[in-house]
């Protein structure tokens, strides 16, 4: 069964910590060839340090469209296409309803609602055929 990915390419945003890095291991554990994406540089090091040599990582927001380009075109580069697509970085600030001012409802809709988005369409160009998005 550790071979179910082999040949495969994963790409997962939010990849360096949480669901996305718990993702990313059981990716490279049925060796499949892995990108993970996140803004904090420490962690996301950290997480392709432990995931291994075919791992790499991209640092970036998910809010910014030119941040996923460059992920998209990067794993394309080095393994050839996208066979799989997690977009699954997401951010939540805690606090009261009544508290929450216009940029900070912004910032989370920027990452959580629009970066999913322009995750999967930077991603289209470089998904393989019966390739998957996981949202």
């Amino acid at each position: 069964m550790a071979d179910k990915l082999a040949g495969k390419v994963a790409v997962v945003t939010g990849g360096n910590s949480g669901i996305g890095l718990a993702i990313a291991r059981r990716f490279v554990a049925e060796n499949a060839s892995v990108a993970i994406f996140g803004r904090n540089e420490k962690t996301l090091n950290a997480a392709a340090s432990e995931l291994g040599s075919d791992c790499f990582a991209v640092q970036g927001d998910a809010a910014n469209h030119s941040d996923l380009q460059r992920l998209c075109e990067e794993a394309n580069r080095r393994f050839g296409g996208i066979d799989i697509l997690v977009a699954n970085a997401g951010i939540f600030e805690f606090g009261r309803l009544a508290a929450v001012d216009k940029a900070s409802f912004d910032r989370t809709s920027n990452v959580n609602f629009s970066g999913v988005f322009f995750t999967v369409q930077a991603a289209v160009p470089y998904l393989r055929e019966g390739g998957s998005v996981i949202l």
